[in-house]
């Protein structure tokens, strides 16, 4: 069997052919969704992200799936998501966060779309940007200190964190009635504004993640002092938000 695609692209079809194949009049949807629908795939660093939605007959038969989804696996495509209508109708109040950002990036490969109609409640969205953003202050404040201020240490605690960052500043965005970001640059800017986000700071950051910024133990320790710093205030910012009209 072939390896990685080189484009996400020459495995739509076959791909989308196994799982009708498997779960026929049971599968609702698959659709595409992450740095793949952004445009952003590289071959063998990014992962192709699926979502099927089945029915309720169907998820109950999540066995079918084990061989195939093992198969396509083995080309690049991360476990996908088996998700339902009722699933996802009962968790617009609990995770309202992943749900949106699934609304920001995706394309519909097979099926009905159950991403575009989604309306997110300000006072529940709210509620996890702020969990999320001083839980991840607590993670980065414990995880910088584990660093022993190794300069590689605090590479790897950079890149790992921030990209859930994102995913909380599209939740932050929504709270400010700004639709969903399909970019990282448009994203920050649509927090610049509404809570003064150290664009510059994240933009180092990202640069230190990708490998574009060497840094020595004490400008990595200054940086991610700045870091935490930025985490806190945010945090704080969100706190502070109005709690707006319940949806």
């Amino acid at each position: 069997m072939a390896g990685t695609p080189k484009k996400p692209e020459e495995i739509f079809e076959p791909f989308c052919a196994d799982f009708e194949a498997l779960y026929g009049d049971d599968l609702l949807s698959i659709i595409l969704y992450g740095s793949c629908a952004r445009g952003e795939y590289v071959p063998k660093k990014s992962d192709i992200n699926v979502m099927l939605l089945l029915s309720e007959n169907g998820i109950r038969q999540l066995g079918r799936a084990l061989k195939t989804v093992e198969k396509w696996w083995r080309r690049g495509v991360a476990t996908p998501l088996f998700l339902t209508h009722a699933y996802i109708e009962t968790s617009l109040d609990t995770f309202p966060i992943e749900l949106l950002n699934f609304q920001a990036a995706y394309r519909v490969l097979r099926g009905e779309d159950p991403l575009s109609s989604l309306v997110f409640n300000y006072r529940m969205l709210r509620l996890q940007c702020e969990r999320e953003l001083k839980g991840k202050l607590l993670h980065l404040r414990e995880r910088f200190l584990e660093t022993g201020g190794s300069a590689r240490r605090i590479k790897e605690l950079i890149a790992h964190s921030l990209p859930a960052f994102l995913a909380i500043f599209q939740g932050v965005a929504y709270l400010h009635g700004k639709p969903p970001q399909s970019s990282r640059e448009a994203l920050m800017e649509a927090v610049k504004g509404p809570l003064g986000l150290d664009v510059a700071l994240f933009a180092d950051l990202y640069a230190v993640r990708e490998g574009r910024i060497r840094l020595s133990a004490a400008g990595a320790t200054a940086l991610m002092e700045r870091y935490i710093e930025e985490v806190r205030r945010l945090a704080m910012a969100v706190d502070s938000l109005e709690q707006g009209p319940a949806s």
